[in-house]
């Protein structure tokens, strides 16, 4: 426990960022901390856990938490993304909840902004995709509906894909720091473990390059990761996980074309985070249901 005599110069901020799936979450994370922490992709429930972003300004440290859109689950893997978005609001300074310009609230928004209220939490709404708008009053009266609900202190906009925005959030966001050391290295970006960030990068290309269900219905996992002794090279081995012999067919496409384009478009991305020469070796294998089998979910890193 830190000793409250103490006086600190630096400060702490804890930001949680949730919303419903495909609403640009992990696009604000990206542009907030300034490098790609989260996989970005159109398809909706991209992000299946956690994933922490780290930005340091002078004596003022953001920790950002990107969060598994929430949805109705109907996989086992589906409840535990629900429950690590819902449960990301219980321990930060203040909560980030993110709409779309136009719809209706869904009972996933609904229930979470009721928790929202119920834990007395600071949260700001930020409403997202303003390079969508049809007209200027279509956003007028999405701010009026979202400060009508009582529960979010400011109501602010943002255009991910155009950066627009983003540094009044994070001006905003500056105001809700707590006096305290830093937890991370000021030049980190991310806490994520580097074999994490690869599985990640891989699962975005075949979100990318595959059909909409098949991509959901695989998990990654890197078995091997060494660093050859002049330090220029990175071998790793990793393994891709799906439910279906169909589903492996696809993946690994015609003459292991499809396969090939994955592993490719993912090492390049591999070498640019880690700054040396990757050899990226890739297998495919059928692990049937496992999105509902609680040994797999645990044995993948899917915290319960």
């Amino acid at each position: 426990m830190i000793n409250s005599n103490i006086e600190f110069e630096t400060r702490n901020v804890f930001v949680a960022l949730v919303g419903k799936p495909n609403v640009g979450k992990s696009s604000i994370l990206n542009k907030l901390v300034g490098e790609k922490v989260a996989i970005v992709t159109s398809k909706p429930q991209t992000t299946r856990t956690k994933i922490t972003g780290i930005l340091t300004q002078d004596t003022l440290q953001y920790v950002f938490m990107d969060t598994p859109g929430i949805h109705t689950a109907r996989t086992k893997l589906g409840e535990r993304m629900v429950k690590a978005s819902a449960g990301s609001i219980a321990d930060v300074d203040v909560g980030v909840m993110i709409f779309e310009p136009y719809g209706e609230l869904t009972p996933s928004e609904q229930s979470l902004i009721a928790d929202i209220k119920k834990k007395k939490l600071a949260a700001i709404a930020v409403i997202n995709k303003t390079d969508t708008l049809r007209k200027e009053a279509d956003l007028e009266n999405r701010k009026v509906l979202l400060t009508e609900l009582g529960v979010f202190k400011e109501v602010l906009t943002t255009s991910a894909l155009q950066g627009k925005g983003v540094q009044e959030l994070l001006e905003k966001l500056s105001e809700y720091g707590e006096f305290g050391p830093h937890y991370f290295p000021e030049d980190s970006y991310t806490d994520m473990p580097e074999k994490a960030l690869v599985a990640e990068i891989i699962r975005e290309k075949m979100l990318t390059n595959l059909y909409e269900e098949i991509p959901h219905g695989v998990a990654i996992t890197v078995d091997s990761f060494k660093e050859r002794p002049n330090g220029k090279k990175i071998d790793m081995e990793i393994n891709i996980f799906c439910e279906k012999k169909s589903h492996k067919g696809m993946i690994i496409g015609k003459d292991g074309a499809m396969l090939k384009k994955i592993a490719t478009e993912a090492r390049i991305d591999c070498e640019d985070f880690l700054g040396v020469r990757v050899n990226l070796k890739c297998w495919v294998k059928i692990k049937s249901d496992w999105r509902d089998n609680e040994f797999l979910l645990n044995n993948f890193g899917f915290k319960k």
